[in-house]
């Protein structure tokens, strides 16, 4: 698997010097996804987050609603800490768009708010803006990211992206509002 892992490491890596998906080498300052697993206990239970039924029902629903507009999707259905607990990427949708679904996962998990809500927020606020850009987990605010809530308290977040591709820009929310009905429902 060639390219960056980690949207920071793009920025800054040097580019492939022979053929397409010439792997390059992150900066010293990103830790390597091998020495992440290396450092973390084996046993580590994931965070608070929907069961992997329950996950795989609602990112299957959302894809569904935009494939039935045409529109190829990523689907991520993760925990309270924003950790994936089911991926789900629509036939034809690229792989910029899992990437993009995990950034709208991580402003969920940051700022405990839709992430629509918080780039609605940055318009207005140079600083949250500059906070998000200097985030190598964030980057760009978009819209498509929302919590999970069950009995007063968030258990999870989705995310969806690719929707904008079809020409609808809200397209990504509106799929994104199905998986939480599904989740918030059972």
């Amino acid at each position: 698997m060639g390219g960056c892992l980690a949207l920071a490491a793009c920025a800054t890596a040097a580019p492939p010097t022979r053929g397409e998906g010439a792997a390059t080498v992150p900066p010293a300052s990103v830790p390597s996804l091998a020495a992440t697993v290396e450092a973390m206990p084996k046993f580590l239970p994931r965070a608070e987050g929907p069961g992997l039924s329950a996950a795989i029902e609602a990112a299957s629903a959302a894809q569904r609603a935009c494939a039935a507009r045409d529109v190829p999707v990523s689907v991520l259905v993760a925990d309270v800490v924003g950790k994936p607990v089911v991926l789900l990427s629509g036939d034809g949708a690229g792989v910029r768009s899992q990437l993009i679904a995990q950034t709208k996962v991580n402003i969920v998990a940051r700022y405990g708010k839709a992430s629509g809500e918080v780039a609605a927020q940055a318009a207005d606020d140079p600083q949250l803006t500059a906070a998000a850009a200097a985030d190598p987990d964030i980057g760009v605010l978009r819209a498509g990211g929302f919590p999970v809530y069950r009995a007063g308290r968030m258990i999870g977040i989705v995310a969806v992206s690719g929707g904008s591709l079809g020409g609808d820009m809200t397209l990504d929310e509106k799929c994104a509002q199905v998986a939480v009905a599904t989740l918030e429902g059972q």
